[in-house]
């Protein structure tokens, strides 16, 4: 809108989105000047170009890092450990102005920890923790500039060999565990990860309130949801038994490893942590159990991720047998 001033001078008071955006007021000395003004920031507009644009924005990388951290990442459980990670990065490029990071310097740094041996997994997830940084800060207006390394891809990962353990082998491990442990935890809380397929830290921290009504109650899980999981009425009650006479489990995964290395049942590079869990799983699906289930039980927040133990299904297994293109001869 033009209008005239009790001045003289003629003003220009629009908005460019409508009620809401913001508002642009300049004063002319004639109305034709008023007029080329208001052409022109419509016309500028319609370019999509600020008539007024904002200075640009030179915050370093570790200055945004420090803005996520304290709207999102001092949310998170490993909150602290990813901001470390985010200024190592920071570091590594030199603290540049977060809007003048390229792919090319991101690979560039990816290269680098290859080369010193990190692995692809976890250099996935650094690109995952930097794009959080900015994808956030977008979301919460606190940039106006689109997420430089949005198009910079995760490596290709081969899909991880899971281990797990035969009946046999669970047996000469717990054996070996009884045999030569001194540590009064590491056979119970070896059998409950069998018994639920919980993670070796999940069954550490079971407390004497999380064992009722024949379920164990796993709380401050990796998913951040609590989950429950019925077990035997023998293990049910040493479990109780056990939390009463020594009021917690302690950390006890050293002593574990020791008695796994001890029994001589060789894994693949770190999946010792894990293999009770592989090995739940691995059984439930053998012994008839559904993936829907077994899902829930390991409380994993994808199917896709519980997809992994499908190919040992019995029906699978037989139809392997059944179809295989020596099945006539």
């Amino acid at each position: 809108m033009i209008r005239k001033l009790p001045s003289g001078k003629w003003q220009v008071d629009l908005r460019t989105d409508g009620r809401g955006s913001k508002r642009i007021r300049k004063s002319f000395n004639s109305k034709a000047e008023a007029k080329r003004f208001e052409a022109f920031v419509m016309g500028k507009r319609s370019e999509q170009q600020a008539w007024n644009p904002s200075k640009a924005d030179n915050r370093t990388l570790k200055q945004l890092i420090k803005l996520w951290f304290n709207a999102k990442g001092v949310h998170l459980k490993d909150g602290e450990r990813r901001k470390r990670c985010l200024e190592a990065i920071a570091d590594y490029m030199g603290n540049p102005a977060a809007r003048t990071v390229t792919p090319t310097l991101f690979l560039a740094y990816r290269a680098h920890k290859l080369q010193e041996g990190a692995s692809k997994k976890t250099l996935n997830n650094h690109l995952g923790y930097l794009n959080a940084v900015y994808n956030q800060l977008h979301r919460l207006n606190e940039i106006d500039f689109d997420n430089p390394i949005r198009n910079v891809e995760m490596i290709r990962l081969d899909e991880r060999e899971l281990s797990w353990l035969t009946i046999e082998q669970i047996r000469h491990l717990l054996k070996t565990i009884e045999e030569f442990s001194q540590n009064p935890h590491v056979h119970l809380l070896t059998r409950i990860c069998l018994a639920t397929g919980a993670r070796w830290g999940e069954a550490e921290n079971l407390q004497l309130r999380h064992v009722q009504e024949g379920k164990l109650t796993f709380v401050n899980t990796k998913s951040g949801k609590s989950r429950s999981v019925p077990v035997s009425k023998e293990l049910f009650e040493e479990t109780r038994t056990h939390l009463r006479k020594h009021g917690a489990f302690s950390f006890s995964l050293s002593a574990f490893r020791r008695a796994l290395a001890k029994s001589g049942i060789e894994l693949p590079s770190g999946q010792s942590a894990h293999v009770l869990r592989h090995s739940f799983a691995s059984h439930f699906v053998m012994n008839g159990g559904d993936v829907v289930s077994l899902q829930r039980i390991l409380g994993h927040s994808s199917i896709t991720m519980t997809m992994r133990y499908a190919h040992l299904a019995p029906d699978h297994l037989s139809k392997a047998i059944a179809y295989n293109p020596l099945c006539c001869d």
